[in-house]
């Protein structure tokens, strides 16, 4: 397994001549990290990362920071909602994700990150957002993205979030099946499929999540969760509830390698989490 973390998590409460591209990424290498998942938006201060930004020179930039550090970019995330029910808006956000398709490309960039929205403008969870037709909506919205993946030979991977419009494996799998594409793949966040509402099912819900998408994970985003007024809360892996044991035993056996980024970590406890992290894999 090759952790990573939020590039955007590194160095976040340091004076902002410390959170520029280059700083946050040898501070990641520093840390023990191999690969990141990169915002640009949130990591690089004082531009809008628009499609009109998302240039072939800005793919070069990003290429040369991570490799004079010796990192790999697992991830380009691109969190639009392609579900939003103005039709304007998502054109616009088609329009990002092309570009962050092209820059993924050029970069050397595994893939861009996605969640997969909710069919109102808040993008928040609501009496429709588990609806079909919200995923309907989402799956039409989604097909020129693929499409874009395609022909530039770059991959798209869909995050399953409980609040969202696929917010389990069965959904995820009806979006696969859909799509026919091999451009098309999963982030496996087991935080992210967890609530309220299924937490007494929790072993269910990720072994089902698992087994059931195992061959279209690429990749893996890890954190831990607490109970606070009623809602799950995330927190930096192992300083919360979550028993990684299946996880781990789940990502040696049939993901070798894997690029697993942190989540949810600050500056002071980043080090613990991922070694908390490469223990409980070496332990299975």
């Amino acid at each position: 397994m090759q952790l990573g973390i939020r590039l955007h998590d590194v160095n976040a409460s340091l004076p902002e001549s410390e959170q520029t591209l280059e700083k946050r990424a040898q501070k990641a290498r520093e840390e023990g990290f191999s690969c990141v998942h990169l915002a640009l938006s949130k990591c690089i201060p004082g531009f809008t990362f628009d499609n009109a930004a998302l240039t072939e020179g800005l793919a070069a930039h990003v290429h040369r920071v991570f490799q004079r550090e010796q990192l790999d970019v697992a991830v380009l995330g691109c969190y639009l909602n392609l579900a939003h029910p103005d039709p304007q808006k998502v054109k616009e956000f088609q329009t990002r994700y092309f570009g962050s398709l092209r820059v993924a490309s050029q970069a050397g960039i595994g893939m861009v990150g996605t969640e997969t929205g909710a069919p109102n403008a808040a993008y928040k969870l609501d009496a429709n957002t588990h609806s079909a037709e919200a995923l309907r909506t989402f799956m039409w919205n989604l097909e020129p993205v693929v499409e874009c993946a395609e022909k530039f030979g770059a991959i798209i991977a869909i995050e399953p979030v409980w609040n969202h419009i696929v917010y389990d494996a069965d959904r995820a799998l009806i979006v696969l099946r859909g799509m026919k594409s091999p451009n098309l793949r999963i982030i496996f966040d087991p935080v992210n499929l967890l609530a309220m509402e299924n937490l007494d099912h929790r072993d269910t819900v990720l072994g089902d999540a698992m087994d059931l998408l195992c061959d279209d994970i690429a990749m893996v985003h890890l954190k831990d969760y607490v109970r606070s007024d009623g809602k799950l809360v995330s927190v930096a892996a192992g300083t919360g509830e979550l028993d990684y044991t299946e996880i781990m035993r789940f990502l040696k056996a049939r993901k070798p390698f894997i690029q697993a980024s942190l989540e949810n970590t600050n500056n002071d406890n980043a080090v613990q989490a991922r070694e908390f992290l490469e223990n409980a894999y070496a332990s299975v």
